[in-house]
This record gives C-alpha cells, structure tokens and sequence, in this order.
C-alpha cells in the first residue's frame, strides 16, 4: 500500500499532468494552440474535480502493467528469483560455466529489508571478481550467477541452507549482523563473465 503522503504528492502530479491543475492555478489549451493560465480557488476546484475524474476513470479502465507484479521462478534449490532486468539479446547472452571468472555488482538484504552488504552503486567500477564455484560467496549466490546471462539484473531470495545456515555472521561478544538460520535478498547484476587463464 503506498503511503498517505505518496499517494497525495501522486495525485497532486497527476491532476497537474492530466488536467493542468497546479497549485491554485488550472492551465488550458486554447483550440488555436494557445495556453490560459487561470489563479482562483474556484477554477482550481472545478478543474481539480474534472481532472480527478479523469485520473480515476483512466486508472480504472486501463490498468497500468507496470504495477503487476513480476513473475517469480523457482530452482531447484529453493532459490526463488524475479528478473530485473534482461540481456540486450537474451538468446546470445553469455552464461558462465563452473570455473569461470564472473564479475557481479550486488546488494545484499535481510528479510527486514534492511542493507547487510553491497559492492557499490550501479555505474561505479567496483565489481565482485570470483570464480564460479568457489566459496568466496555464498552457495546460493554461486547456483543464481550460473543461471544468469550476462547483461541480466535479478533479484534472489536465497534460503538460509545456500546462505549462512545456522551460523550467521556474528561476533564473539554474540551481536549478529546476519543471524543464524536468515533468508537473504539479493539484487544480483551479472556484468562479466571469462573463461579463466590456463
């Protein structure tokens, strides 16, 4: 559900772009091209109530496909994934193999939706280098990687047996910044992928 103060600044920017109501000024298009821009309390709630009308008949009549919510696939494992973003030409896209040497930009989650781990922002040069197979990431980040292609952004729910099990990550003193038995969130964009040097 979206926030109170969300929906009132969507509303607002709706009626100013459906109806030309902005502020308590309304704006119209003249049959000649031409623009009138009107300042009163009175043609800000007439245009406002004819606009808002407009909004709600539109949003009802046509549903916006980009609220539907993505599909989710399943692996095996219990990985479960959305696609968030796909290869320029999914059918040529290069799928790295066990062995190979991949670099991924990540952000890790706890299921709080709270941020435990990240290479960095999209568009900086900071990549994860590994490779594929090995435990320098977690089971599940190797298993999602190697059903990637690259060019592909996803996000991945990994349950605790591909993440940090029963361990967590925790300190000596017992304060945990991943507790034992957490399912993890990943956004996962695969940049690279090499077959490594002999």
């Amino acid at each position: 559900m979206m926030p109170r103060s969300a929906l009132s600044l969507s509303l607002a920017l709706a009626l100013c772009i459906v109806g030309g109501v902005c502020g308590f000024s309304a704006v119209t298009m003249k049959a000649d091209g031409g623009v009138t821009v009107e300042s009163s309390r009175r043609t800000f709630l007439s245009s406002g109530a004819a606009s808002l009308a407009t909004v709600a008949t539109v949003g009802a009549v046509a549903p916006q496909s980009s609220l539907a919510a993505p599909e989710i696939f399943n692996l095996p494992s219990g990985i479960k994934y959305a696609n968030l973003k796909m290869p320029a030409d999914p059918k040529k896209a290069v799928v790295p193999q066990q062995g190979d040497i991949v670099a991924i930009e990540y952000t890790g989650y706890l299921s709080s939706g709270q941020i435990f781990d990240a290479t960095h922002s999209e568009g900086k040069k900071n990549a994860l280098l590994f490779k594929l197979g090995s435990t320098a990431v977690i089971p599940g980040l190797n298993e999602m990687v190697s059903n990637m292609g690259v060019g592909q952004k996803v996000q991945a729910i990994i349950p605790p047996k591909l993440a940090f099990g029963d361990d967590g990550i925790c300190l000596e003193n017992g304060e945990c910044l991943v507790k034992p038995g957490s399912t993890l969130v990943y956004d996962v964009l695969l940049k690279k992928s090499s077959i490594p040097p002999p």
